[in-house]
């Protein structure tokens, strides 16, 4: 075989067309091997004897796309200080475009015996882990063009590549929990006419199903725990893993964008899947476990974990930082996704133990040309000290606001005390967001998401119930601001199903109406149950699998509940009427008072009582305030249209009851003659654009308990 110098850039394997490059970074090497491995079971292995800045490097003329790799690092086998070097264990590429098959778990994957932690561990762990593979990254994109769709007009709905198509009935078996489900007609046809601009995939890194679940007969289901920064995960692709798995997922991402939906990636950058110090060597470990993980400055046998899975990544090493800005880089510009929702964000943050917002990380995103121009979403915390992080992100980020869905589920469960905050909340979190020039539209808002209870399940359980984890029903959130309306999980009992309807209704109602960028999560939309489990993360499962509602006929699909056609219609239409009206989706915080050069002198928002008289501070304060009715402006909208030009929108009244008992409420004077109802959460189909009953100014309305009503005026 011919082996030439080749270049230390690109690192991974670069394939060209005639030949391969390989490079590797590694400062703790004595030596490193790349190991070629065959179908035969055979392996060729061929010394990187070229070095520059500690990157390893070859060119192999005639490797080809499909050839599978690893390498073995020769090196200091010294825990004590740190270092984890063994020739044994075949090492996955960071930088791998691709990874074939899947870890068989045993000692021989793990460096030391178990023992013996202390005595090193010199089985070969070849035929039992994963292995590199090198990738044609030729891809015929054709027109391909990303819907670069504004904030303001974003609705993002988060879902599992598997949980998501693994069960409807209209897709091939063959296809059913892949890359290729994702980008097949029925999916987008029913991403497109719920309103859906936006498809935030839960972890699509190629990650590893844990020994411990395995062993538990269990699987690590949601996928944070990468182990491949660069490939998409093998068991996703409809049809083989040397490679497909990159042309599926583009193929799905270039379907997505021609039905004008863009593609969001959760990655979890801030940890790997080698866990902590009893964990498997599978890569970074073995290649330079100094250069890549936070140790322990008293014991480097140890090390540092923010992140509840045992270990960080060490995000003040130049090699770290550049492995992340690479991988987003690639996935942007080879992948064509549309941006990134960071994994426990807070811990990107901490180059040495507090969180600094203008850590290197963030000036390093700031300053690309590429990373910098896509969505950028944190999720604002992390287990360590000071992890809360909500609203201290730089200006370039939007952030996941768990102050709303803490809030919005207060409100409607009847906790005292909640108005203030919830207004705050419906108005984009001007309290955190508006101090360092951010916008409403750095909040994203959701009620639900993949961790936590579903929005079914938010209103038929007041307790997680994991048991199926089994963890004892320890692990998962213990304090959901949940409510079963009245009987725990599933129930024959007519009115306590009619007020978790009318509880979906409601939810759903408020994101949508609510400043800021709203998000979904898979299923909700027609009443999704993970029969009350609430860490569903190692359950793949029918447990977690979206049941699609019978097409049409209102029925319920198996083991779902009832309603979940009619919550269906109702959530479309409310994400139609936010976009249908720019009202709801301002760019710019409210006022407060009249905006001059707008159309009308009236406020541009304006907070009443139930009987239509304007909020004093001593109804704020209130405890027991639970109702009230908000008026927004559609004719004082500040922020001009893309050419400039004014915008106008009708004017709407929200009327919230979230007291246990009906409430009248009269419409205001002063804001227009008549208005039309147009949404109803206390009427069967919830919402009635155009159709709704006509009431005038002073007029009163009976809002049952626990209930949302809109009145429209025409700008």
């Amino acid at each position: 075989m011919q082996v030439w110098p080749g270049q230390a850039y690109p690192l991974g394997a670069s394939y060209d067309g005639a030949g391969t490059n390989f490079a590797v970074f590694s400062e703790a090497a004595d030596r490193i091997e790349l190991v070629l491995l065959h179908d035969d079971g055979s392996e060729t292995a061929v010394e990187l004897r070229e070095t520059d800045a500690f990157v390893r490097h070859a060119y192999l003329p005639g490797v080809m796309p499909g050839q599978r790799y690893g390498f073995r690092v020769h090196g200091p086998y010294a825990p004590e200080r740190g270092q984890r070097c063994n020739s044994a264990k075949l090492l996955l590429d960071p930088y791998a475009r691709a990874v074939s098959g899947k870890i068989k778990w045993g000692e021989e994957v793990y460096g030391y015996h178990f023992g013996s932690p202390e005595k090193r561990n010199d089985l070969d762990s070849a035929p039992h882990t994963m292995t590199s593979v090198v990738v044609n990254p030729y891809f015929d994109w054709g027109d391909d063009r990303r819907p670069r769709t504004d904030y303001h007009r974003t609705v993002i709905y988060e879902a599992h590549v598997k949980g998501l198509t693994m069960l409807h009935p209209a897709l091939p078996e063959e296809l059913r929990g892949t890359y290729a489900a994702l980008a097949h007609p029925a999916i987008l046809e029913h991403l497109t006419e719920l309103g859906i601009t936006t498809l935030e995939l839960m972890p699509v890194h190629q990650f590893v199903n844990d020994h411990r679940l395995a062993d538990a007969g269990l699987a690590n289901y949601w996928g944070y725990n990468t182990i491949g920064f660069f490939a998409p995960h093998n068991a996703y692709a409809s049809w083989g893993d040397r490679g497909q798995q990159v042309l599926e997922f583009k193929s799905a991402v270039r379907a997505l964008h021609q039905a004008g939906i863009e593609v969001i990636l959760d990655v979890v950058y801030n940890h790997t899947a080698e866990g902590n110090h009893l964990g498997p060597t599978l890569s970074f470990r073995g290649l330079d476990n100094a250069s890549y993980y936070r140790l322990s400055g008293d014991d480097p046998r140890y090390y540092m974990d923010t992140t509840g899975t045992g270990n960080s990544l060490l995000m003040r090493s130049p090699h770290v930082l550049q492995l992340i800005m690479d991988s987003l880089r690639y996935w942007v510009t080879d992948m064509h996704v549309d941006g990134f929702r960071f994994d426990l964000a807070a811990t990107l943050a901490r180059q040495f133990h507090e969180v600094d917002r203008l850590s290197s990380f963030f000036d390093l995103v700031q300053q690309d040309p590429v990373v910098s121009q896509v969505k950028l979403i944190a999720e604002p915390w992390d287990v360590g000290e000071g992890g809360y992080q909500v609203g201290n992100f730089p200006p370039l980020w939007t952030e996941w606001n768990g102050k709303y869905r803490d809030t919005v589920r207060d409100m409607w469960r009847g906790e005292p005390r909640t108005l203030a905050e919830f207004a705050s909340r419906l108005t984009g979190s001007s309290d955190l967001y508006q101090d360092d020039g951010r916008r409403p539209l750095a909040s994203i808002n959701f009620v639900t998401c993949h961790d936590g209870f579903t929005l079914h399940d938010l209103t038929a359980y007041n307790d997680k119930h994991n048991d199926a984890n089994g963890e004892g029903n320890r692990d998962g959130e213990s304090h959901n601001r949940s409510w079963n309306c009245g009987a725990e999980g599933a129930t024959d009992d007519q009115e306590v199903l009619e007020l978790r309807r009318r509880q979906m209704r409601n939810f759903v109602a408020t994101l949508m109406l609510s400043q800021g960028v709203p998000m979904l999560s898979h299923g909700d939309e027609f009443a999704r149950t993970q029969r009350g489990n609430n860490n569903a993360y190692c359950q793949d499962s029918e447990v977690s699998w979206v049941h699609w509602p019978e097409q049409g006929d209102g029925k319920a699909a198996p083991q779902e509940p009832e309603g979940g056609q009619s919550l269906l219609d109702f959530t479309r239409a409310m994400v139609w009427l936010r976009r249908d009206h720019p009202v709801f989706r301002r760019r710019r915080f409210f006022h407060g008072r009249p905006v001059q050069g707008t159309h009308d002198d009236l406020s541009d928002i304006a907070w009443y009582t139930p009987e239509g008289e304007e909020m004093t501070q001593r109804d704020w304060d209130s405890a027991q305030a639970r109702a009230l009715t908000v008026f927004l402006n559609g004719n004082a909208i500040s922020e001009p249209g893309p050419r400039g030009e004014s915008i106008h929108d009708d004017s709407f009244l929200l009327m919230f009851n979230a007291s246990p008992e009906p409430l009248e409420f009269l419409v205001p004077t002063g804001l227009g003659q008549e208005w039309q109802a147009v949404v109803e959460t206390a009427a069967p189909e919830g919402a009635r654009p155009g159709d709704g009953p006509k009431v005038k100014a002073g007029q009163r309305l009976t809002l049952p308990d626990r209930s949302l009503t809109v009145l429209q005026r025409p700008a």
